[in-house]
């Protein structure tokens, strides 16, 4: 087993840009988004997937996506916010974060797209940016922490997989 398990985590299904968000950090989940998220926290619950710690982006879809996630899986995590997962973000900025929470065996990072693709990418030595549908998660293990070397991906979960994993 490994010494230490990132789970990277895309929100779910957000209220669209426009007029009505004309600020978009805080455009929420859907209610369509909410449901989706609920039934993969409890395909994860299921496949006995469990977090010592969620770590969000402070914008409300991601802080959303979060708490569901803490509500239906075994054990609540807490849920912290952190501006290195915001799309400002960059994967040192991540590296940093990840590194605060060194005593910590599973951590879910919640955050957005481009970003949470790229980062994967450079957690696993990829060459291009993994590409996370809303509510797509992944797995990605460490011999320690904060990582020094590449990471080995487990397992990678579009949201369509984990909708029938219940």
């Amino acid at each position: 087993m490994a010494a230490f398990e990132l789970y990277l985590i895309r929100h779910g299904i957000a209220e669209e840009r426009g007029p009505e968000w004309p600020d978009d950090s805080k455009r929420p989940l859907t209610g369509k988004g909410v449901t989706a998220l609920k039934q993969e926290a409890k395909a994860l619950a299921t496949l006995g997937v469990t977090f010592d710690l969620i770590v969000s982006s402070p914008l409300t879809r991601t802080r959303q996506t979060a708490s569901v996630f803490a509500d239906y899986l075994p054990k609540k995590p807490p849920v912290e916010l952190s501006d290195a997962l915001a799309p400002a973000g960059t994967p040192a900025d991540v590296m940093q974060e990840i590194a605060k929470h060194a005593g910590k065996g599973r951590i879910a990072l919640v955050g957005h797209e481009p970003n949470i693709g790229e980062l994967a990418a450079v957690l696993i030595g990829a060459r291009a940016p993994i590409e996370f549908k809303k509510g797509a998660i992944c797995r990605i293990d460490f011999n320690g922490l904060p990582p020094k070397s590449m990471g080995m991906l487990r397992w990678f979960l579009p949201p369509r997989i984990l909708k029938h994993a219940r």
